[in-house]
């Protein structure tokens, strides 16, 4: 690349900096991209070898670089847009920035605002159970993106896919244990894990499956490093947590997810008992009422799964978010 200060900008340097250096571009993570690069946003074109690069051009280069840095939270150098009608002059360090942007490709300054919109039901209404008998309660959450490329864009960008767990209604014995358990969950987030590696959303860290703000119970499983780039047509367990107060140890919340297709993928979340060993005591558990869409929160006694979604900011991109159909067996 002949970019050097003092020198003429030609074609090949916009093109490299717009389009085609590896690693270090702006369409690669501004537009379409490919894999985990790629929000989405409108490709810069590219200019012929014979043709001038305009104000225009390298105005579009310096606003979509700005707007990538914002959206990463990354520290760039300062440049302003030229306007036309000035000269053009050699700007410092842009393939520094450019290279930079692409590591922190996965983090967020800023995320959108939280929804919980679904169809059917996330809430296990009725009675579980009969005596000590075993019994599993199954939550499936199909989270369905318009396309491939939406469901890339969405977990790119820093979109979030996160899980939560509860129940209150009272009435038999293992009803105090599973609210109990059920309350010791936290939340349980799931993101792209974009470059392999930890992404920093809206000041937190994500390691592909993340719990916030749980605490007890004897954690078995937590994928931490398995994120929507992990996900295999095969279910993956992301998630357990046994109760840790006895008789019922044999109590355990688990969830498992599964990249379906490239636009979909299915969260199954299963409450399983394997009925309860304690003199005079039994497993059966209580229904109640249903949280009911929209909620982004557990809002009814009954045992329920709820997932949310948490979208990319969309101050620099228009990112769509999926849908939720929700079913309990």
């Amino acid at each position: 690349m002949t970019y050097t200060v003092g020198g003429l900008i030609q074609a090949a340097d916009y093109n490299g900096f717009a389009n085609d250096t590896a690693g270090a571009n702006v369409n690669d993570i501004f537009s379409t991209g490919s894999g985990d690069k790629g929000y989405g946003g409108t490709a810069l074109s590219t200019v012929s070898a014979a043709a001038t690069v305009t104000a225009t051009n390298w105005a579009g280069l310096v606003n979509n670089i700005s707007s990538l840095a914002s959206h990463t939270g990354t520290t760039i150098t300062s440049r302003s847009a030229p306007t036309t009608g000035n000269l053009i002059e050699i700007l410092a360090n842009i393939n520094t920035d450019l290279t930079t942007i692409t590591t922190n490709r996965g983090n967020a300054a800023a995320s959108g605002t939280e929804t919980g919109i679904f169809t059917g039901s996330v809430s296990k209404t009725t009675a579980t159970g009969s005596g000590t008998a075993a019994f599993t309660i199954t939550f499936t959450h199909v989270v369905t993106f318009a396309s491939a490329n939406a469901a890339r864009f969405f977990f790119n960008a820093g979109g979030i896919l996160r899980l939560k767990y509860g129940k209150s209604s009272t009435g038999t014995d293992a009803d105090a244990d599973w609210n109990t358990l059920s309350g010791k969950v936290g939340t349980i987030s799931l993101t792209g894990r974009v470059n392999s590696t930890t992404n920093t959303i809206a000041g937190q860290a994500y390691t592909g499956t993340t719990r916030l703000g749980g605490t007890g119970g004897t954690q078995t499983t937590l994928a931490t490093t398995t994120g929507f780039y992990n996900l295999t047509g095969s279910p993956v367990t992301i998630f357990q947590l046994n109760n840790d107060v006895s008789p019922y140890s044999g109590e355990f919340i688990r969830t498992t997810a599964t990249a379906t297709s490239s636009s979909v993928i299915t969260l199954i979340t299963t409450w399983v008992s394997d009925g309860s060993s304690g003199a005079g005591t039994s497993a059966n558990i209580s229904g109640g009422t249903a949280t009911s869409s929209p909620s982004t929160t557990i809002t009814g006694t009954a045992p329920t799964t709820l997932v949310t979604v948490i979208p990319p900011s969309q101050t620099y991109f228009t990112i769509a978010s999926p849908t939720i159909a929700a079913t309990v067996a």
